[in-house]
């Protein structure tokens, strides 16, 4: 019903009566003024007056009801634990493809190698529950789809030139603006679901303990609407995933990378490797020239280009 009132109010484009409202939506003025009231609280600027309502401005706060289409299997919350603990319970309960949890906050979310993945407020925190008919081989190649999108997401809707850095982080002249953390369950060879948590620094400052890290609204000096961010990620990420192969994405993927000709060092459980990143194979794994001229294929890790810094925490 909320979602139906802001339609009303944002189409109108001035004042609605109550009235109106009431015989439009099939429900009470009472029950109309109750969903303003809940709508003000919300961080709407909705003036009221004897002739009705009119909407002066809104919140980019990504609600779920400002995505109606998506509502059913949207799960928006103000403050939780983490994003992709929550995706695994109802993903194991069986929730539908596609469905999304949404965070305003995370007080324990997690980046990869169990690091602590910073959730300051002005950011984006989601997890997407996917449920592709893959085999697993092809999983890693969701996640490389996943950044490819975000980083083309960036780049047409905030105009700034976003690279993406092996296996899945964001780059913003050489700055981490977005972080990705992937979770997956099979059944026999078969994909049952993978969870793709994701971190973007749009609007927040990141901690000054990771240096190497931005924000959007830093870069850009400007403000970004996370909503409309949101929406336009999501819309362009599920059109990628069901109409076009994903045997194409490393292709793409690789011409706009800020990995590849590189120094790296990639930091994984049982090791370090260093040299010069040369190629992305066809499974996602990057192939690193090391000291003594051989290649070696790294399959996931922690990848610093020699510009970062070794240590800090996830954002």
């Amino acid at each position: 019903m909320k979602a139906q009132i802001l339609q009303q109010l944002r189409k109108s484009k001035g004042i609605v009566s109550g009235e109106i409202l009431s015989n439009r939506l099939g429900i009470s003025r009472v029950a109309v003024w109750k969903h303003i009231q809940k709508l003000l609280e919300s961080g709407y600027q909705i003036e009221s007056g004897p002739k009705g309502y009119q909407l002066i401005a809104s919140p980019d706060t990504p609600f779920a009801w400002e995505f109606p289409a998506r509502e059913p299997n949207y799960h928006y919350y103000q403050e939780v634990s983490s994003t992709m603990d929550i995706a695994r319970d109802i993903a194991r309960k069986g929730c539908p493809d596609f469905t999304l949890v949404v965070a305003e906050k995370q007080v324990n979310g997690r980046g990869r190698m169990d690091r602590r993945w910073e959730s300051p407020a002005g950011g984006l925190y989601f997890t997407m529950i996917l449920r592709p008919e893959i085999s697993l081989v092809l999983s890693p190649l969701l996640n490389f789809a996943a950044s490819l999108v975000l980083s083309q997401t960036i780049q047409e809707t905030c105009q700034v030139e976003a690279k993406v850095k092996w296996p899945n982080d964001i780059l913003v002249q050489d700055h981490k603006i977005s972080g990705m953390l992937s979770e997956m369950e099979a059944e026999a060879d078969l994909v049952s679901f993978i969870n793709i948590g994701i971190g973007i620094n749009i609007n927040n400052t990141p901690s000054t303990d990771v240096p190497s890290a931005s924000s959007i609204k830093s870069i850009t000096g400007r403000t970004h609407n996370r909503r409309e961010f949101l929406s336009e990620y999501l819309n362009r990420l599920e059109y990628r995933l069901r109409n076009q192969d994903l045997g194409t994405v490393i292709a793409e993927w690789k011409t706009c990378t800020a990995t590849l000709g590189r120094q790296v060092k990639v930091v994984t459980r049982t090791g370090v490797t260093q040299g010069t990143a040369v190629d992305v194979d066809e499974g996602g794994a990057l192939v690193v020239r090391i000291a003594d001229g051989s290649l070696k294929k790294v399959f996931y890790g922690d990848c610093f280009h020699n510009s970062e810094k070794g240590k800090g925490r996830s954002v």
